[in-house]
Formats: structure tokens, C-alpha cells, sequence
């Protein structure tokens, strides 16, 4: 990890009050931040997603690599995806949430607004299933009643974001 990279995780981290303690913290934005790079090359881009992933989830009461596994099987990381549905951005949030929860001017593309929106809605869908993460992640993707979705947000889940202990 370059020099650069470390003052600017260390900076992101003494601006953060999310975990515990300084050192979770910085545990995570490190390993994630490592985990995030064959998908986002640019530093700053993934430390900024990595902060925005942490404010947005914790917000929700989501857990973070849930969070990150839904983000990796919906867009792959790509900001900009739009799905043949017209869902767009990183959590390929659909338009009419706009009306339901937000405004029409809001720019689903844009990664914080994005995150803001999905999150707001999966904790909306596990409030709704009682705690279900698998029914919560069906009625997020629009597949109620089918598995292959939660399927592969949680094989995501179990092989890519997992953290031990």
C-alpha cells in the first residue's frame, strides 16, 4: 500500500465514529480497501465509496459487507450500470423510489444519493420480512418468493466480504 494511500485512510479514519473503536475502523476501510481494488483501480474512488458504503449502512443498521455483497452482485462497483429494468447505479435503485422516498432531481447515478436510497430501502425490506435476510434481498431485486438472488448476494457475501470474528 503506498504512502499516499495510508495518510489518506488515516485521514478518512480520524474523521469516522462509526465503529467501536479507531482500530475496527481502520481494520476494515484497509481490508476492504484492499478487497475493493481489482473492481475500482483509483484510490481516492474507493476510499470515498468505502466511506460513503460505511455512513450509508451503519445509518440503515445494515451490515457493511452485506451492503458491499449486494453493491458487487448488482453493479459489479460501476457507479453508472444501468440494468434493462432501468435500475440505476451501484445498488440499482429503480426511478420511482424518487416519488416513494426521495425527489424527482435526485441523481441515482450519483454514489452517495445511491447508496442513501439503497439502503433505505433494503433496511425498509428487512424490516418488512421481520429480519429475513433472504426474503429482504427477494423483494429488494424483485424476484419475492424466488432464491436466486439472495443466493448469489449471499455466496458473494460468504467468498468475497466475509470477516471473521
Amino acid at each position: 500500500m503506498s504512502a499516499q494511500m495510508i495518510r489518506q485512510l488515516s485521514s478518512a479514519l480520524a474523521n469516522d465514529h462509526h465503529f467501536e473503536d479507531h482500530f475496527e475502523t481502520e481494520v476494515w476501510m484497509t481490508d476492504m480497501n484492499r478487497r475493493l481494488t481489482p473492481f475500482l483501480p483509483d484510490a481516492d474512488q474507493r476510499l470515498e465509496l468505502l466511506k460513503g458504503i460505511q455512513r450509508e449502512a451503519l445509518r440503515a443498521s445494515l451490515n457493511l459487507q452485506l451492503v458491499l455483497s449486494v453493491i458487487d452482485v448488482e453493479s459489479r462497483f460501476l457507479s453508472k450500470a444501468r440494468s434493462s429494468a432501468g435500475a440505476e447505479g451501484l445498488m440499482q435503485v429503480m426511478p420511482f423510489w424518487k416519488k416513494e422516498i426521495g425527489r424527482d432531481s435526485d441523481d441515482l447515478f450519483d454514489p452517495d444519493t445511491n447508496l442513501r436510497y439503497g439502503c433505505t430501502i433494503l433496511a425498509w425490506y428487512l424490516k418488512v420480512e421481520k429480519g429475513d435476510v433472504t426474503r429482504a434481498l427477494a423483494r429488494y431485486n424483485g424476484s419475492t418468493g424466488k432464491t436466486r438472488y439472495p443466493e448469489q448476494v449471499m455466496t458473494r457475501w460468504d467468498t468475497r466480504w466475509w470477516i471473521e470474528g
